[in-house]
Formats: structure tokens, sequence, C-alpha cells
């Protein structure tokens, strides 16, 4: 089973959380943001667009009340404009045409990940969708990839998870399966995805196809 991370891996929701956190800051008096600037916070959920957007961190006494708010505009907009990455779809049919099954694990909440999902039209259907509130640990921590195994009869040793950030890739490896660097995704020029310790690094979504063949 090949398990994708959502935001960043899967589908491009960069522009939506964009769009949000420019609201939130036009309330709050503040220019808009450029989409580039923004872009490589995104597979960091509402910590790192309030890092980059307000200078904000969960220990400061304000990030509670600004990610609220920021969430309240996410809500209004998170289904605008989300579109699979350049090649998913082509990625999906040969896996399903291979009887290779599929998923997503994300840390986004599920009140988001189910509808977004629902909202742009896969070309075949998942096997499973686990989100960051359906677990007692989101990722880095494996639980919510072992979630994913248990609901869908596979072994972890027997899954590849594909993400683009370095907690997707720690989480694959405590779960023990195979991880893949989605070097197409949010990923910042400070980052160092070749330290990250995945199996492999992919700059197309297609790049995925030969090496379930290696891996195997």
């Amino acid at each position: 089973m090949i398990l994708f991370d959502l935001d960043g891996t899967l589908v491009d929701t960069a522009p939506d959380l964009a769009y949000a956190l420019n609201l939130q800051r036009e309330r709050h008096g503040l220019e808009k943001l450029t989409p580039d600037i923004i872009r490589p916070y995104a597979s960091h959920g509402s910590v790192g667009l309030l890092s980059i957007g307000f200078d904000l961190r969960p220990e400061d006494e304000a990030f509670g009340k600004m990610q609220a708010e920021y969430l309240n505009f996410y809500n209004q907009v998170f289904t605008r404009s989300p579109v699979f990455f350049e090649g998913i779809a082509d990625l999906l049919l040969a896996l399903h045409h291979q009887d290779i099954k599929w998923g997503v694990v994300t840390n986004k909440p599920r009140r988001f990940a189910a509808p977004l999902l629902e909202s742009i039209q896969l070309p075949t259907p998942m096997t499973c969708l686990i989100c960051g509130d359906d677990a007692p640990r989101p990722k880095p921590a494996p639980d919510t990839l072992l979630l994913a195994c248990a609901q869908s009869a596979v072994k972890p040793e027997e899954c590849f998870y594909v993400g683009d950030a370095a907690r997707d890739i720690e989480a694959g490896n405590a779960a023990g399966m195979k991880t893949v660097v989605a070097l197409y995704g949010y990923i910042d020029s400070t980052d160092e995805p070749m330290r990250w310790g995945a199996d492999f690094l992919i700059k197309h979504p297609t790049d995925l196809m030969p090496l379930i063949t290696i891996g195997a």
C-alpha cells in the first residue's frame, strides 16, 4: 500500500492556506504576503503559517486565540481551489491498474481533510483516510500510520509513506515503512531533505512507480 501525506504531497492546498492567512493579516491591518513567501510553510499547518504570518509560536500567549481565528478563516475557503499535484492522477491510476492500495495519512483535522478530498475528483477510491485527530499522537509519532495499516489489513513493512516534511519521514521510519520524500512539495530552501533519513527522494509523483518495484 502507498500512503500519502495530504498537503504538499498529494494535493496542492497552499493557495487556500495562504488566502486564509492573508485574510487574517488584513483583519489585523497587515499587508498581504506573496504566495511564494507562504508556500514553504504550508506543510506545517497553522503553527507554521502563524509563524510566518505573525511571528507567533505555540508557547506565545496570543497563539491559541490567533490559531482559532486562522482556522475560522480557513474553514471559509479551504475548498476554494485544491488540486492534485501534476502527475498524481496518473500515479493513482497506475496503482489501481496494478492492484496496489493507496490512502492518506495527514495531520490535518478530519473536519478539513475529508471535505477537501470530497471536493476534488479522485481518479480511484482511497483505501483509507487517517487524520491527525484519529489517533492519540499525530506525526512525527507513528500512531496514525499504524492505524492506517490496521484499518487496511496491510503490514507496515508492505507500505511506502510519501511526504514532504521531516516529520513525515520520521513517522514512516518509526512505523517500519519505506519512506519517500516528495521534493516537489512544500520544501523550504533551508530544509535538508537528504538528511531526513528517507529511503528514496522523488522529483515527480510518477517517479514513485519504479521505486515500488525496487523496494518490493
